[in-house]
């Protein structure tokens, strides 16, 4: 599982850590109801979780458009807008869980967070 996080938004430590935590759980949601197997892998292989960073809204949607083309499951944070952005704004891509191998080919040159 890679959760990709917009740099330009200058979260702080904690909203980061909090919008992290939801794109995991949503991500874990949406592979029990869509790709089980992949979903009892991670589990089964101690549910790595790389965060990653991208500069912009465009290159979070283009990283997302790379990542549905290749099939591997996704999910994006909208944030509630009741603290440091507002309301719908995108905070944090979830991808996997897949192979490593699988999501590497799209996010391994992205820097970690």
């Amino acid at each position: 599982m890679v959760l990709v996080v917009r740099g330009e938004l200058r979260l702080t430590a904690g909203k980061t850590a909090v919008q992290v935590a939801h794109a995991a759980v949503m991500l874990v949601e949406a592979g029990r109801k869509r790709n089980a197997d992949a979903l009892a892998a991670w589990f089964a292989q101690g549910q790595r979780k790389i965060a990653v960073v991208v500069p912009t809204i465009d290159d979070l949607e283009r990283v997302q458009r790379l990542a549905r083309a290749k099939g591997l499951m996704t999910e994006v944070v909208e944030d509630a807008g009741l603290t440091e952005v507002p309301p719908g704004t995108k905070t944090v891509l979830g991808i996997g869980p897949a192979r490593a191998e699988e999501i590497d080919a799209i996010t391994g040159n992205l820097p970690l967070l």
